[in-house]
């Protein structure tokens, strides 16, 4: 059997009902993970979780906040920098803002909701969606390969320990490696096609996607996706390592950062949308071994979570409507 060559058709906009259900799965995880940390807190001694909480005043909140933004831009400059290597004729507010409202379908399991930012580029440029596609796969290696060399630097820096963060490390450069070198990605999705028959659409938009990969191997393009990826991730670790020296639990800088990547990572690994559930439980679970108690390691979950996670959403949500606003604007006839 041979995979189909049809072009693909752009991903459908979606729909009013499609978009309540995307925000009623937003409002179940958001309440499952609450609950969980709740009912954590509860069993561990409320008071002394609330207490924590409790400690934080709005200027550090902001202060938490602003370290997240630090992220997101640093990602959608790098966004920019992959649009303008591949040739898109886009300028950087607008690449910033299909960046930020892609963040609105992080929600999606894999994320796979964000290619909705192919879909604007397709309005609003004219390029099909196969063209565009790589954005998507290198935006995701450049993102495993920042916070791999993110999580190495701070495992060498500091005495955290951490069990199996090496592999992990080692697992994200692998598949960040394999996702940006065309004809070894190539190979493989060939292999795996003729082994399994499953997926021939989906597998042959890889192989195409995958040949247009070696445009991103351009070495400064290389140089500033992982400089500004490695920015802005550490900025969320810093914010993590703030935070638990304002709760009186500092573990140290590079610890913190290894903790807060790490667990990004292994939620990711789980495959849930937004790595919800399993970077809070690997979150949890490593500040107990660096011996922060739980009445800190679980308020300082919820609110690096709330902070990161949660804010990215929140942001994508207000941005989504402008983005598509503005594609259908400034559709190419």
């Amino acid at each position: 059997m041979i995979m189909s060559s049809t072009t693909p058709l752009p991903p459908p906009a979606p729909g009013p009902s499609r978009r309540w259900r995307d925000i009623a799965l937003l409002g179940v995880l958001f309440a499952f993970v609450i609950g969980g940390l709740v009912g954590l807190a509860v069993a561990t001694g409320w008071q002394e979780t609330r207490a924590q909480i409790a400690r934080l005043s709005w200027v550090q909140i902001w202060v938490l906040l602003a370290l997240s933004l630090v992220n997101y831009l640093m990602r959608a400059l790098r966004w920019h920098v992959f649009t303008r290597r591949l040739g898109l004729p886009t300028g950087a507010l607008q690449d910033i803002r299909h960046f930020l409202g892609g963040f609105a379908m992080s929600v999606t399991p894999g994320r796979v909701g964000e290619l909705i930012r192919m879909r604007w580029l397709k309005r609003e440029t004219g390029w099909a969606v196969e063209r565009t596609a790589p954005l998507a796969l290198v935006d995701r290696a450049s993102d495993l390969a920042a916070m791999a060399l993110v999580l190495a630097l701070s495992l060498a820096l500091s005495m955290a320990g951490i069990a199996f963060a090496l592999p992990v490390a080692i697992l994200a450069l692998a598949a960040a490696y394999v996702a940006t070198r065309p004809r070894l990605l190539a190979g493989l999705t060939t292999l795996f096609y003729r082994a399994t028959g499953w997926l021939p659409r989906l597998m042959g938009r890889i192989r195409r996607a995958a040949r247009s990969l070696a445009t991103f191997s351009h070495g400064p393009t290389v140089i500033a996706g992982l400089a500004l990826g490695g920015l802005g991730w550490f900025a969320e670790g810093y914010a993590l390592h703030l935070l638990l020296g304002w709760m009186g639990a500092d573990i140290g800088l590079w610890a913190a950062v290894a903790v807060f990547t790490f667990s990004t990572l292994a939620g990711g690994l789980t495959g849930a949308p937004g790595g919800v559930g399993g970077a809070e439980a690997a979150m949890v679970g490593l500040l107990s071994l660096q011996g922060v108690p739980l009445e800190v390691s679980l308020p300082a979950t919820a609110v690096i979570r709330l902070t990161t996670l949660w804010f990215a959403i929140l942001i994508g949500l207000c941005v989504f409507p402008l983005a598509e606003r503005a594609s259908l604007k400034h559709r190419v006839a």
